[in-house]
């Protein structure tokens, strides 16, 4: 006998609203549905509007990563115009926009992922006891650790930018601040307190020797060189992950995509993987087979979507967000669009990044087992490791009181696209221009590729597939499901409730609050 399991709240514990549908067939989800079920309409909102409005309206898109939304609108500025920021203007937008990722990395993993290992089916495991004292919701010894933290180290973004969240310091040429010495030596001072806490608590090792670890059984090997690695957040991870079966839940299509990020600064000592003048490579993997990026070969499909229909998907230069929820078309169930890269859907975020710069260790684990739940997870707690370096040389570089604007030609006519990699992964704002105003403006979040409805073909979006496989113990407290969700860390929460046949059979929480 089938079962539908609906998840609504709180998937996430964040901000937005998501709801997840699926069929179980013998316990195990035969099928799923991933559906946003609020409309924004933030794309229409900017219509009209001057042409540096986005700079102040879009890092309102979201609470968690306004800062990527700020740099994709004034990268696609910078386009339009023609800008070249000076070479501390491109350090500080990329040592503000990490500080923001590295401290939602711990956020995510510890206050919204790891609330799951506390919940009541697992109090028969051995590390239970354990992950209580950790990860108990207000409670935990590590849940309190990370809220201090990581409070402290986004003082980085307002010392740079003037506030956290929803910051307008990023404008085409530059940064309108002009950080001091002492700005930037507080700014290193911040992150070399972050950087020990990091090191300490979390890794239980220095960020080198975890950057050593570059094969599946190297990670073994490093689980048992000491109790410290044993102990530590990623340690004790890594552990209970196994113990619960994260390594066998979650693995979804085996596409990723990242827009590449951090652009390299003229004269600057820090050097990418590649030779495409970023940190953070861009590029399209099928499993780990990587090929170049290229923007055009991204559209957007609506058929499965409550928006005007548009024959075979659009690319968002062209697309359009026009609502369309007549509630005569039972197909339609998500304002969430469903976004494709050459017809196929993607995963992004840390992993991808992993995926598309190379990474000997996350190829070697997703060539041996897929993009499992526990892989995914490994990748945004240890993402700081690659990111830190990185930022200490950037402040070290920049000079206080220096040049940190080139003005740019006005805004007046052009098309433009400002890509990045946000927290959760890919976003790209796309542009147009006329007469100085906003003729058209399209965003593709992270979570738009994670959460999206089928496509034209019908063909299931990322989270959607990834669902399918998994086992669930007790329909009542479907924790299974909330893991493989929570592991691509939509910016969205959801209520849980479970229905059978159409009756419902009770309102139920995954995880606890």
């Amino acid at each position: 006998m089938s079962q539908r399991v609906t998840i609504e709240v709180p998937v996430n514990r964040v901000e937005g609203d998501l709801e997840i549908r699926v069929e179980l067939e013998g316990g195990v989800v035969s099928n799923a549905w991933c559906s946003g079920t609020m409309y924004r309409g933030f794309e229409r909102i900017l219509v009209g509007r001057g042409a540096m409005d986005g700079l102040v309206v879009t890092p309102r898109v979201c609470g968690i990563c306004s800062t990527a939304h700020l740099m994709a609108a004034s990268r696609a500025l910078d386009m339009i115009v023609h800008a070249e920021p000076p070479p501390d203007a491109t350090r500080m937008r990329n040592v503000t926009l990490m500080t923001e990722h590295i401290q939602s990395d711990m956020r995510h993993a510890f206050l919204m992922f790891a609330v799951d290992f506390v919940n009541p089916i697992y109090k028969a495991r051995p590390l239970f006891a354990e992950a209580v004292r950790r990860y108990e919701p207000f409670k935990g010894q590590t849940v309190l650790e990370v809220i201090r933290e990581t409070k402290k180290v986004l003082e980085i973004v307002a010392i740079i930018g003037g506030q956290w969240p929803h910051s307008s310091y990023m404008v085409p040429g530059g940064i309108v601040s002009v950080p001091g010495r002492g700005d930037l030596r507080q700014c290193r001072l911040l992150l070399k307190q972050y950087r020990d806490w990091y090191e300490r608590r979390v890794l239980g090792c220095s960020l080198s020797r975890w950057l050593d670890v570059r094969r599946a059984s190297d990670l073994d090997v490093w689980l048992e060189e000491s109790d410290a690695h044993r102990e530590s957040e990623l340690g004790f991870f890594i552990r209970f992950a196994r113990e619960i079966g994260l390594d066998g839940i979650g693995k979804g299509h085996g596409n990723f995509v990242s827009y590449g990020s951090f652009e390299l600064p003229e004269g600057t000592q820090v050097r990418g993987p590649r030779r495409d003048g970023l940190l953070v490579p861009a590029g399209f993997a099928q499993g780990t087979r990587v090929r170049p990026f290229d923007q055009m070969k991204i559209v957007e499909h609506t058929d499965y979507s409550w928006y005007k229909p548009s024959e075979g998907g659009k690319h968002p230069e062209e697309g359009e967000t026009e609502p369309y929820a007549t509630g005569h078309e039972g197909k339609r169930y998500s304002w969430a669009k469903a976004p494709r890269y050459e017809g196929a859907p993607a995963e992004t975020g840390p992993l991808a990044e992993m995926i598309v710069a190379g990474s000997p260790l996350f190829a070697d684990l997703v060539n041996r087992g897929g993009s499992s739940v526990l892989v995914r997870e490994l990748a945004r707690l240890t993402r700081p490791c690659e990111l830190i370096p990185a930022m200490e040389m950037w402040l070290t570089e920049a000079v206080g009181d220096g040049t940190y604007y080139k003005a740019p030609t006005e805004i007046a006519t052009g098309e433009g696209y400002g890509l990045t990699e946000a927290a959760r992964g890919a976003l790209g704002h796309w542009v147009r221009i006329r007469n100085g105003f906003i003729e058209h403006y399209q965003i593709i979040t992270p979570t738009a590729w994670h959460a999206s409805p089928r496509d034209a073909s019908g063909v299931r979006g990322t989270t959607e597939e990834a669902l399918v496989g998994t086992a669930v113990a007790d329909p009542a407290n479907p924790v299974e499901l909330g893991h493989v969700v929570r592991s691509f860390d939509h910016c969205l929460v959801c209520t849980v409730h479970t229905i059978r046949r159409g009756r419902e059979l009770g309102r139920i929480t995954v995880g606890g609050a």
